[in-house]
């Protein structure tokens, strides 16, 4: 009874007492960890399938399959084997393989828990926003690491080239996992710029006029950030993370122009319903003040009497 209680006098407006918020917060945490915990043994179960999806395009591009004889024989090139040093490193590579998984598979989970904090504290317009954030951060981050995905291989086999001739690469497959799990960070993260200067935008902190100056600036840093982000000095792999970013930049640019006539509008039109409206904060004259005497009495008695002990009388 006393549960059923609490849910009905639930503030509609998502207001809560502070311990009511860590609580909130603490089963949301435990839902999300749950979430992760089992995606990741599932994956366990799966994760030479998963090695093998991020390293065969690298091994297909640079890849051994003959012996040292017949690379003496054939003009091979330079090629590379993916190697294990130690005798825990299978085991340890199991288990960050199969969590880099769980947390990555089970993110529509904690993403969800996480919006479900945050809703009941925003406004009507404001989940509207934030269901879009959502909805298109996501894809463009696949996008990103899709595009790494697709560069490792001319990547690994570029900077191969500096090899000496007739020399057998060996690999570490955790150092190899590790450059691919942040080459699609940086890739998938790099994709989420325009999204938060959309956001910028419509907070209004920052304008699509002021954005449109900076298309120099902005094309000339996002190319060095693409030739400093990627490993490989080949232009290829530098153009599949710069040029994307560019198309995103002034796509956003373009967004944030459209947003700006569109509030000069609303504007001229006054606050929505939900909507405080502005504040006129310029001081005014209040006129002459009007004096009002000191003498203080209680209804029934005259000024001099007592009142309490003490005179009512200054």
């Amino acid at each position: 009874m006393l549960k059923s209680a609490r849910k009905q006098e639930k503030d509609p407006e998502g207001r809560m007492p502070l311990a009511e918020h860590l609580r909130e917060l603490r089963n949301r945490l435990a839902k999300a960890m749950l979430a992760i915990v089992l995606v990741t043994i599932v994956a366990a179960f799966f994760y030479k399938d998963i090695i093998e999806f991020f390293t065969n395009p690298i091994l297909d591009a640079v890849g051994c399959d003959a012996t040292f004889s017949e690379l003496a024989k054939q003009d091979t090139g330079n090629c590379a084997r993916i190697v294990l040093n130690g005798l825990l490193t299978p085991f340890t590579l199991a288990l960050k393989v199969s969590l880099m998984a769980g947390v990555i598979l089970a993110s529509p989970v904690w993403l969800y828990q996480l919006w479900a904090f945050v809703a009941p504290g925003l406004h009507r317009h404001e989940r509207k926003y934030a269901y879009a954030f959502v909805g298109t951060g996501v894809p463009l981050f696949l996008g990103g690491a899709f595009f790494a995905y697709k560069t490792l291989p001319t990547m690994a086999k570029v900077l191969l080239e500096f090899s000496p001739a007739d020399l057998d690469n060996q690999l570490p497959l955790d150092d190899l996992l590790d450059l691919i799990v942040r080459m699609v960070l940086v890739f998938g993260l790099s994709f989420e710029l325009p999204l938060l200067l959309v956001m910028l935008n419509l907070t209004g902190a920052l304008t699509g006029k002021r954005m449109l100056g900076w298309w120099r600036g902005m094309i000339i840093g996002i190319t060095v950030f693409a030739a400093v982000a990627t490993p490989s000095t080949d232009p290829l792999t530098m153009l599949a993370l710069a040029g994307p970013i560019w198309i995103l930049y002034f796509f956003a640019t373009g967004f944030s122009l459209l947003n700006d006539r569109r509030r000069r509008r609303r504007d001229e039109l006054g606050p929505a319903d939900d909507e405080a409206s502005e504040l006129d904060l310029t001081p005014e004259d209040i006129g002459e003040v009007e004096n009002i005497g000191t003498t203080r009495t209680v209804p029934g008695q005259t000024s001099t009497e007592r009142v309490n002990g003490y005179d009512d009388v200054t």
